[in-house]
């Protein structure tokens, strides 16, 4: 199951941690644990001391690309119940990188952030776009334990983030509620 983690860098330094992360993952053989390494940012127009917007010598409009979260990198990685010891102890010890977001210390696994909370961050930077789900819909299950199935939307709960999504089990249509970053729809 992919869990999206929440990892503690040196401010400043996210992009560093980013790089070496995905160096590590290459060489050490942890392309199947570890999917997508996150920094996310927004780029913002810069505006002159009049409130209009800045231009370069080329006529260009300025632009300033921030971090949304300083000092912090988001992860998405295949766990079972919790984090391995191996891939664990790697992210760990990555130069600049100070911990795990909900973990205690004193060798407490991180507990992961909900999928609907990511899926605002995702949305936020543009990875994903703000569902829109309606009754009868055909979509795919992307993500959980009915990850490569198909099947109809019978009811959105938008408050909740969820669909309930008839799915083909055994010879029966039966419902499953899942998050919107769960399913996507089939053109």
């Amino acid at each position: 199951m992919k869990r999206w983690y929440v990892v503690q860098t040196y401010s400043g330094y996210e992009n560093s941690v980013l790089e070496d992360l995905e160096s590590r993952k290459d060489s050490m053989g942890l392309s199947n644990k570890i999917y997508q390494i996150l920094a996310p940012e927004i780029e913002e127009e810069v505006l002159d001391k009049n409130g209009k917007p800045a231009v370069d010598k080329k006529g260009n409009k300025k632009v300033k690309v921030s971090k949304i979260y300083p000092g912090y990198i988001f992860l998405e990685m295949e766990v079972e119940k919790e984090i391995d010891d191996t891939t664990w102890f790697i992210i760990r010890n990555t130069p600049k990188v100070t911990g795990f977001l909900g973990s205690s210390g004193h060798g407490t696994k991180p507990v992961p952030i909900p999928q609907d909370e990511m899926n605002r961050i995702l949305e936020k930077i543009g990875l994903i776009e703000k569902t829109s789900f309606k009754e009868g819909d055909q979509v795919e299950v992307i993500a959980g334990p009915f990850i490569g199935q198909t099947g109809v939307v019978s009811a959105v709960n938008l408050e909740k983030e969820e669909v309930e999504v008839m799915i083909e089990m055994f010879g029966r249509a039966t419902p499953s509620e899942l998050q919107f970053g769960q399913v996507r729809k089939i053109a």
